[in-house]
């Protein structure tokens, strides 16, 4: 894989990429460890930067790896933010995952050591009506003894209504989950593929 690089921030639907190659979103509330899994991924410290004050990121950033895309999402729940300024992200993400903008897959992030929040609720319940593929990543594992992570995944996979197999165990201080997620990318991008040669072969 190529060295990912940062692309470009978007503030509105104006500044949303439409690139040739996949899509693959990043979500979850403030301090879950979104800048942390990003950097994991990239095998890069310093490439998504960790805000000083939560809830400050109110922008889209984006970020080439090479196969695909991947988009840094605001992250929500952040109890100092005004009723105002939530709204206004709701709606950045409401126009984020609409066509032609929607991303192929969203890994979304979870704290395995918590109930997922009424924000996290909402979040999967908004990628379920909107169908839009996504895989739970369950953070900062390296927090839980060894014998408590499989339990809190299975947790988690309850509370959000799916599967075990769809939540992922990481810790971006152990590097755990770095290759399965990577795994998990190339599979999004071999389907995106798949999908786009069926369509072309369909338009001939």
């Amino acid at each position: 894989m190529p060295k990912p690089y940062f692309l470009t921030s978007a503030a509105d639907k104006k500044g949303f990429l439409r690139p040739d190659k996949p899509v693959i979103a990043v979500s979850g509330r403030s301090n879950v460890g979104k800048s942390s899994f990003i950097n994991m991924l990239a095998g890069q410290k310093g490439l998504a930067r960790t805000s000083a004050e939560p809830g400050r990121t109110r922008l889209i950033n984006y970020f080439d790896f090479g196969d695909y895309i991947l988009a840094d999402l605001p992250g929500y729940g952040y109890a100092r933010v005004s009723q105002a300024e939530k709204a206004k992200w709701a709606r950045l993400l409401e126009s984020f995952f609409s066509p032609p903008y929607m991303p192929a897959h969203v890994f979304a992030l979870a704290d395995i050591r918590h109930a997922p929040s009424a924000d996290d609720q909402t979040m999967i319940g908004f990628l379920y009506a909107a169908r839009v593929p996504f895989t739970i990543v369950a953070t900062k594992a390296d927090k839980l003894a060894k014998t408590r992570r499989i339990p809190a995944a299975r947790a988690l996979a309850a509370a959000f209504k799916t599967g075990e197999g769809n939540v992922l165990i990481t810790s971006a201080a152990e590097g755990l989950g770095k290759e399965s997620a990577l795994s998990l990318a190339a599979e999004v991008c071999a389907r995106s593929q798949a999908a786009l040669f069926a369509e072309e072969e369909e338009a001939e």
